[in-house]
């Protein structure tokens, strides 16, 4: 079973990457995306909703920092709830998405999850993985699932000596979604470092049908028009324009956060894939000896299953998980009813950021 789902994979990974060349004398660049993002969603609250709500908290209590990895710097912002902490939470997003998906502009009240956990007394370090938002933009067929696990490693390294005159963390929490929830899980297996690993959009059964059915809907970022003349190499690709709703939604979605989601799109590499999948076969998670939360959407097209099966519920989608985890994970499992793939944005997300806030006191104590 593992080895025919491999071999499904290298297949649509080889077929992807036909014919695209690596470019010769292609520069390293280090381009933000940050500002145009923010700008597009800026505009597009402007026009659909009046007034952006404001999701930054002082300026004081946020810094932007880089991390040096070898191909570049990983760019991440780290930021502190108004009282003192010792613990923090590393948060970065699959592919599709870069910061925003944590970080979400629009009714901060109902999407943001680092506002949640800020108020709630947790520190946050959102970070862009490489090749996108204000990340280094290497050539697309040398990222990788591994390289982004060791930069992950380097950040939590970080946080516990002590960086841009913060004081330790003794406490040091991860949290994915999707792609990253899988180099979360090879974060924690290879260093043994975390005190506890936030998995969300992942599972060891996923519907391979329905995966490929999202993948076919990428297409090239130089043939996007939001991408397109912006020194993309071929191989990155993104979302083609109108299927993101059907890709990562659920039931009902709020229109403006859909669109919202579409202005502030990622680009990524199907070269980070084939390894970070294998976090999704048995045996690698079995060595995680840190807490663990699995947190699906009961209608995640990818990591469901038949017919959405393995998230009809909590306790299905724990009865399924369990078994490829150890007793030291602890393992606590959550389904967002009626939601899709990007858990964070469904309506109804409050009710999963009260699960981690419960989760994240049985770990750091507060």
């Amino acid at each position: 079973m593992g080895r025919s789902r491999i071999s499904v994979w290298s297949i649509v990974i080889r077929q992807k990457m036909a014919g695209i060349e690596p470019l010769r004398g292609f520069p390293h660049v280090r381009t933000s995306l940050r500002t145009s993002a923010v700008c597009a969603a800026a505009t597009l609250l402007a026009l659909v909703t009046g007034p952006a709500h404001a999701s930054e908290p002082a300026p004081d209590r946020c810094q932007h920092l880089t991390f040096p990895v070898p191909q570049g710097t990983v760019a991440a912002t780290l930021c502190l709830p108004d009282g003192p902490t010792d613990t923090v939470m590393v948060l970065m997003s699959g592919s599709n998405y870069n910061h925003v998906y944590w970080d979400f502009p629009y009714q901060p009240e109902t999407y943001n999850f680092r506002q949640a956990m800020n108020k709630a007394g947790y520190a946050t370090l959102v970070a862009d993985r490489l090749g996108n938002g204000a990340s280094t933009r290497p050539l697309s067929v040398s990222l990788t699932a591994t390289a982004t696990a060791e930069a992950l490693h380097g950040m939590v390294t970080a946080l516990r000596a002590g960086l841009a005159g913060n004081a330790p963390f003794t406490t040091v929490v991860t949290a994915g979604h999707s792609l990253s929830s899988g180099t979360s899980v090879m974060e924690a297996t290879g260093y043994h470092d975390v005190d506890g690993v936030l998995l969300t959009g992942y599972s060891h059964t996923l519907s391979v049908p329905d995966v490929l059915g999202v993948i076919s809907t990428y297409q090239r970022a130089v043939d996007d028009p939001g991408f397109a003349g912006r020194g993309y190499d071929p191989g990155y690709l993104v979302t083609r324009p109108g299927t993101r709703a059907a890709d990562f939604y659920g039931l009902d979605p709020d229109p403006r956060v859909v669109a919202l989601d579409e202005a502030t799109k990622e680009t990524f590499s199907l070269t980070e894939y084939p390894d970070g999948l294998l976090s999704t076969l048995p045996g690698m998670s079995s060595f995680i000896s840190a807490p663990v939360l699995i947190v699906d959407g009961s209608r995640d097209r990818m990591v469901c299953g038949p017919g959405f099966g393995t998230c009809t519920d909590t306790a299905t989608l724990y009865a399924a998980e369990q078994q490829y985890f150890s007793p030291a994970a602890r393992l606590r499992t959550h389904v967002v009813p009626d939601s899709g793939h990007a858990v964070n944005l469904a309506p109804n997300t409050g009710g999963y950021h009260a699960v981690v806030l419960d989760w994240m006191r049985s770990i750091a104590g507060h």
